[in-house]
């Protein structure tokens, strides 16, 4: 997450979406009181800033509108631009899962994917419900409970919809691939027929919302 108070912006990270190239690349034109929340190179320099700071919930690079409530007055989001990166919601979870399998850290979901196949890993109940828990609406979500207005940038459409950001932010950003999964480029293979359908349920808010389908963005 980056909150920018001069530029007048936040990013919000959803995570495997491709918010670490988003945060490098803005990280690389960041100001000396752009707020930098997370474990790229220059967040972790300025970390101590946020020595004592009382928020509603968890600063990470992950946190949520409503975590960073006292970092940030609620009052005072509406003078931002939020936004944030989402993408299909199958091709995510394929990314979500093998990035799983690489992390050494406890947690429930990590050992889910380590112990699991790819099909288990998806028909587990916690990973449905996990899934079905997190659509992109709670990451922007205040703490009265009130989406913000959001600016959502398909990643798959980047280069069409970062325009509204560019124009805000008044210069171009040039987004490297980084953080990436080591998993085949096509998740469609991954799924049979049934779990396609699984993860279409899980995520069914996020793949209308946006327009996904399985193969692809289906609507504009």
């Amino acid at each position: 997450m980056i909150v920018s108070p001069r530029r007048g912006y936040i990013f919000v990270h959803i995570p495997k979406t491709g918010g670490t190239a988003m945060a490098l690349a803005l990280e690389a034109r960041a100001r000396p009181d752009d707020i930098l929340i997370g474990d790229t190179p220059k967040a972790r320099r300025r970390r101590h800033r946020l020595a004592g700071v009382q928020t509603a919930g968890r600063l990470w690079k992950h946190s949520t509108l409503a975590d960073i409530e006292g970092l940030i007055p609620r009052e005072a989001f509406d003078r931002f631009l939020i936004f944030t990166l989402v993408r299909n919601p199958w091709d995510r979870v394929v990314s979500y899962y093998h990035w799983l399998r690489v992390q050494s850290f406890a947690h429930p979901a990590v050992a889910r994917a380590r112990a699991l196949d790819f099909g288990g890993f998806l028909r587990h109940p916690a990973t449905l419900a996990e899934l079905a828990a997190w659509p992109a609406r709670r990451y922007v979500t205040d703490g009265a409970g009130q989406e913000r207005r959001t600016l959502f940038i398909r990643l798959e459409r980047l280069a069409e919809e970062i325009a509204p950001l560019e124009a805000h932010l008044g210069f171009p950003l040039r987004l490297s691939r980084s953080n990436e999964s080591d998993r085949p480029r096509d998740w469609r293979p991954l799924y049979t027929d049934a779990e396609a359908e699984l993860v279409g349920a899980a995520l069914a808010e996020d793949a209308a919302r946006f327009g996904y389908g399985f193969d692809g963005i289906i609507a504009s």
